[in-house]
């Protein structure tokens, strides 16, 4: 099984392309049953975040032709032009795709260096293939390893020590417009895990107060109770927007949530007072129009860009011994799935070798029943089974060392030689070779058979 990766992320598309181009939680089901139909696609996890969507793949083989395939299907699935997408696409194969895997849970491929909540957004997609029976045994290994690395990284370097994401960029350019947060009051859109930063943030700078809104009016009372503020559902953030310094809105709404209109009327209850606002959303929450408002401050995730580089410096000493862990954990990765590549091989090997124990046992008890000798009987057995194991091996190794393959001949004292066991036998005094050690008389070969 060939591993493949094609993604799009902030570095190679743009907003309105990765909006395009993104898996809702309602879509995976069907995305997932129409992927592993295409030809050579086997398993397959899809990671959609607000910055990235990438298809990891277990495949037959990674054709220009399977490849174009998939591309093909991505961009008719989202009714897009095939070039458009191709253009923005990254792809990464075998040894490639899994340090791409590790370096992206670890956070080292976010717009936000180092930044957590990437490993969550990747489980959750490991755990949607899981759900819509899409996850095979390559794709399970590989991320199982990808979540032990992360884990590491976190534990092992300083990656994570300063407070850098999108949230907390979002909350530090709220406090470059607002002298005062301790003056402000502040909306919130979602009650997901990027809003929860966000109101915890809020709260930490001393904010007046947070109104949370949600969809799911419980999980929004849920995180109010955390930071202290109140919930309120969907449907009344138009009233709420008139009392709000600053919004900031995350929600997997596949429309806007909040309109020009509604933010018209809240600038004419505040007599214009302005309000900051910082849609995180992928697809976007406010549509772009609002930005046009005079009063009104909108900013995309795009541009949170700057504060965040002011952010990154003091983790660039940790990425690169991020790096260090990672490249070891690939190699780890690379040594096991050999490992786990020669299976079949020890399992053919292993039915060949107890077709002829089951065939010599069986002989053997005959032997007994008619009442034969049981030394003689066990004595033959030995026998027998040693050199009907042994005499396919030793004839292959005479014709290949006829033939000066020195390659097989390396191999097999590597294989087949146990250390300890050569020492000794290089210790006693040599003997005759036995004629009977590398093949089996005909009388003995009619026997087991």
């Amino acid at each position: 099984m060939t591993l493949l990766t094609l993604g799009i992320n902030h570095r190679t598309a743009s907003l309105d392309m990765r909006e395009a181009v993104s898996f809702s939680p309602e879509q995976l089901e069907q995305a997932y049953a129409d992927l592993i139909t295409l030809a050579g696609v086997d398993e397959a996890v899809i990671v959609s975040t607000c910055n990235r969507t990438e298809l990891y793949l277990g495949a037959e083989s990674v054709s220009e032709a399977a490849v174009a395939q998939v591309i093909e299907w991505w961009a008719s699935y989202h009714n897009i032009a095939v070039q458009s997408l191709a253009d923005c696409i990254y792809q990464f194969s075998a040894e490639q795709a899994a340090r791409h895997l590790m370096r992206v849970s670890c956070g080292l491929d976010s717009m936000v260096l180092g930044e957590p909540q990437i490993l969550g957004q990747v489980k959750s997609g490991y755990q949607s293939a899981q759900r819509y029976a899409a996850l095979g045994s390559t794709l399970d290994a590989l991320f199982q390893f990808a979540f032990a690395t992360a884990k590491q990284v976190r534990t092992d370097t300083g990656i994570g020590e300063n407070p850098v994401s999108v949230a907390y960029a979002a909350v530090s350019l709220a406090g470059r417009i607002f002298d005062n947060l301790a003056r402000s009051r502040a909306l919130l859109i979602g009650a997901g895990e990027t809003i929860e930063l966000v109101a915890r943030h809020l709260k930490e700078a001393g904010i007046q107060g947070i109104i949370i809104a949600n969809r799911t009016q419980s999980r929004a009372e849920t995180l109010a109770a955390e930071v202290g503020g109140v919930a309120i559902g969907l449907e009344e953030v138009p009233q709420a927007l008139s009392c709000a310094d600053v919004v900031i809105s995350s929600t997997a709404s596949p429309l806007p949530v909040l309109g020009k209109g509604a933010v018209e009327s809240a600038l004419r209850v505040r007599r214009h007072r302005p309000i900051f606002m910082v849609d995180i959303a992928v697809p976007r929450d406010i549509e772009p129009e609002v930005g046009d408002l005079d009063d009104i401050f909108l900013y995309s995730v795009d541009d949170l860009n700057d504060i965040i580089e002011e952010s990154l410096r003091g983790r660039e000493a940790a990425a690169a011994e991020a790096d260090t862990i990672i490249q070891a954990r690939v190699d780890e990765w690379r040594r096991k799935r050999r490992e786990r590549g020669a299976g079949e091989l020890i399992r053919r090997h292993r039915r060949q070798a107890e077709g002829l124990r089951q065939a010599a046992e069986a002989h053997a008890i005959a032997q007994l029943e008619r009442g034969e000798d049981p030394h003689e009987v066990v004595r033959r057995l030995s026998n027998q089974l040693t050199n009907k194991l042994l005499h396919g091996t030793t004839a292959r190794l005479r014709k290949a060392s006829g033939e000066n393959r020195q390659d097989i001949v390396d191999a097999a004292a590597a294989l087949l030689l146990d250390g300890e066991s050569e020492t000794q036998h290089n210790s006693r005094p040599h003997q005759p070779e036995t004629p009977a050690s590398d093949s089996v008389s005909a009388s003995e070969s009619r026997q087991v058979h």
